[in-house]
């Protein structure tokens, strides 16, 4: 049988310490014990998340495609047991509980101000005891079914999404989190019930907790609670994705105020700390190009081309990896060009060293001072698990990243031409163009 052992984490730059304790039951729990919080919150998650429909465990022969949606359908069933609802479990000890699933995890979460020890057994019986009947995933068929339709009808939805299925010819972060209206009526409790045996298997999960709480509590509820399971060896692929685009331009029309845009640029995907490292390099490279103090941002300002709606992120995870630029403007084409233009030239001539440095430790600082809440500690720990990152290698990499670091990315990582644009705007908005609107 596997031992229980405990490592203490600690910042090189920081001084902050987690504490990572290797379960025998085969769960990684990371803790911080954050000394005068008051609150705890504690997030139970799994690597399972929308783009994960294709996957083998070491009893399978084959890899097993299941339907878009079912890990979001899984997380709703989940919080519902034989005898009562989750939530009103949560009540008794007043604190706030929630789920989410994204593309690449799902995670369950608690926060409260007393009585996390009764809270945290709650989060690990019921997450750990599915349950699953047709006629309850009949009756959850009907209510994601009215969820979809209302995301189909958020424009900010709909341009984000264009945006993928512009740059993404197979892979799956293109689908809706949610599925679609035909995948979520192929969802059986048998199929859920193999999803949930596979990936909420103890191996493939974490538990981060920070705040008002001691490891040895922490501990005490874990080897009581967890049930030791055997590593499946879980294998996920996703389809081949060539490094070209589908469409260098989606319009969409919604009832707007004023047509929304994403530009996004295709990047090669990454995996660890790789991946982490790139995602840094990019989001400072984006932020020198188009933060509030930057000439184009500026410029687009003054010119009226945008408003303050205006941002950019990055967008990465398994498979995938790209940089998106997002606002309202009625010249997007203009805006797109003018990014664009702005991002050739800084690969001839490099970043501006002034803001490289005001923007670099903008961010590091930003960075140290979220240590300080509680919320932001539990998520740092749990998606660097997921990520199969230290939760310390971002600040890590910030404070030895350079300019050279952060140019060589943008001359070698970014091609320009690897680029959609998506717009969601009115008809009437369509209509004012005239014979200067958008191609179809």
């Amino acid at each position: 049988m596997n031992k229980t052992t405990q490592t203490v984490i600690t910042s090189q730059t920081t001084g902050d310490q987690f504490v990572r304790i290797d379960h025998a039951s085969g769960l990684t729990i990371y803790v911080c014990e954050m000394e005068g919080f008051s609150t705890t919150e504690a997030l139970f998650a799994t690597k399972y998340g929308s783009i994960n429909t294709q996957f083998k465990t070491i009893h399978d022969e084959d890899y097993c495609i299941v339907p878009e949606g079912i890990a979001h359908f899984l997380e709703h069933k989940l919080f519902e047991n034989e005898d009562c609802d989750v939530f009103s479990l949560y009540a008794k000890t007043g604190a706030n509980a929630n789920a989410f699933t994204s593309f690449d995890k799902t995670a369950y979460l608690f926060s409260c101000s007393d009585h996390y020890k009764e809270s945290l057994e709650i989060l690990l019986s019921f997450v750990q005891n599915p349950y699953f009947t047709p006629e309850s995933v009949a009756k959850e068929q009907g209510i994601i079914g009215q969820e979809i339709r209302m995301t189909n009808d958020d424009p900010g939805w709909r341009v984000f999404f264009n945006t993928l299925r512009g740059l993404y010819h197979n892979h799956p972060v293109k689908i809706d989190i949610a599925g679609t209206q035909e995948s979520i009526a192929q969802i059986t409790d048998k199929l859920l019930y193999r999803c949930y045996h596979t990936f909420y298997n103890l191996h493939n999960m974490v538990l981060s907790i920070s705040g008002n709480c001691k490891v040895s509590e922490v501990l005490e509820i874990a080897d009581r609670l967890l049930k030791p399971c055997d590593d499946q060896e879980l294998e996920m692929v996703f389809p081949e994705e060539p490094m070209t685009i589908v469409s260098p331009e989606t319009i969409d029309y919604a009832p707007v105020g004023a047509p929304v845009f994403h530009l996004g640029l295709k990047c090669r995907p990454k995996s660890g700390y790789e991946n982490l490292k790139a995602e840094m390099e990019a989001y400072i490279a984006m932020q020198i190009l188009t933060n509030a103090s930057s000439p184009l941002y500026q410029s687009l300002m003054e010119e009226g081309l945008i408003n303050n709606t205006f941002t950019s992120e990055i967008f990465n995870g398994d498979g995938y990896f790209c940089i998106i630029f997002d606002g309202e403007s009625n010249d997007t084409h203009t805006v797109r060009a003018r990014i664009l233009d702005a991002i050739r030239k800084a690969q001839e001539t490099g970043l501006d060293a002034e803001l490289f440095d005001e923007i670099r430790k903008s961010t590091y600082g930003t960075m140290v001072q979220e240590m300080n809440y509680v919320s932001t500690v539990a998520n740092l720990m749990m998606n660097a698990h997921l990520n199969r990152v230290s939760p310390f290698d971002t600040i890590e990499i910030l404070s030895r990243m350079t300019l050279e670091d952060v140019n060589r990315f943008l001359r070698e990582e970014i091609d320009p031409e690897l680029s959609t644009l998506s717009v969601v705007m009115s008809p009437v908005q369509e209509q004012e163009k005239g014979e200067n609107g958008y191609a179809q």
